[in-house]
């Protein structure tokens, strides 16, 4: 199933289900669903059943084309992502494997719609690209052991890691480099797990103007999904609708040689087997 947040024209956002081409509103087709995504979430084994008689329907609703669609999670309680996480990616920066995982926070603030602009700073021109596949929690958790971390994960979708280089860089701790407003697009909508046969073994992709930048698989991945809910639930209790980004591999224009930075007027896309794709165009920031 794929779960996303739309609206009509003016309209306030709501739950969508996404079936084929078009989209239904959830609340008014399923009278038990709740209003929010993080409450969909936490009720999506009540609510399968019903959910999964909808996902066969091919008319009603509105096509996708007509719609505007958001972030699946409008305002996650956290958004905690993992750095160096890829094989590929530590060799390019010629970087050794880290022996522990390496968590920073993004701020709520840097939410973005997946086919929204993001914004070319006016602090820095250093603006760079992390396709991610995004884990999105579905129940209450805490001390997770590996094999009982499934359990707790709701759907997966794509995500922009979008960073600025030298403020990332110029201290040890990442947070401010990766807050940024609008730096951190993801959906289209959230694939649910059991829509994912095997989470690592997906082809991940980003390309900016058609070009492909980074272009490798999650089994690259030095931490998989499961061992990442493992490790940081013992730190902090997760919570429906928190985000997980899990790293992005090989490809970073930081590490070109010369560097790539994004630009004014270039468009992003990451696309991700078996979830989809979202694109983003360049935009300088507001005056």
């Amino acid at each position: 199933m794929r779960l996303a947040m739309y609206s009509i024209g003016a309209g306030a956002a709501r739950p969508g289900l996404v079936c084929g081409t078009r989209i239904h509103d959830l609340c008014a087709r399923v009278p038990a669903a709740p209003a929010t995504m993080p409450e969909i979430l936490a009720a999506l084994e009540r609510l399968r059943p019903a959910l999964q008689k909808l996902a066969g329907e091919t008319a009603g609703g509105h096509a996708l084309a007509e719609v505007t669609l958001h972030a699946p999670v409008p305002r996650p309680g956290k958004i905690m992502a993992l750095g160096l996480n890829y094989k590929d990616h530590a060799a390019e920066a010629n970087m050794a494997l880290p022996e522990h995982q390496l968590w920073f926070a993004k701020m709520t603030t840097a939410v973005n719609d997946p086919y929204a602009p993001i914004q070319l700073p006016r602090a820095s021109d250093k603006l760079d690209y992390e396709a991610e596949l995004a884990i999105v929690i579905g129940r209450r958790a805490r001390h997770v052991s590996r094999a009982d971390a499934p359990a707790v994960i709701a759907g997966y979708c794509a995500a922009n890691d979008v960073s600025v280089r030298d403020w990332q860089l110029r201290t040890s701790q990442f947070v401010l480099g990766k807050s940024f407003d609008t730096h951190c697009p993801f959906g289209p909508w959230i694939v649910t797990a059991d829509e994912i046969p095997d989470v690592q073994a997906l082809g991940i992709r980003c390309l900016v103007n058609g070009e492909v930048r980074q272009n490798s698989n999650t089994r690259e991945m030095v931490f998989d999904c499961y061992s990442m809910i493992e490790h940081i639930s013992q730190a902090m209790t997760l919570e429906p609708g928190d985000l997980i980004l899990t790293g992005t591999p090989a490809g970073v224009g930081a590490v070109s040689k010369p560097a790539r930075y994004l630009k004014a007027g270039d468009v992003v896309r990451v696309e991700i087997d078996g979830i989809g794709a979202i694109e983003n165009r360049v935009e300088p920031e507001a005056r």
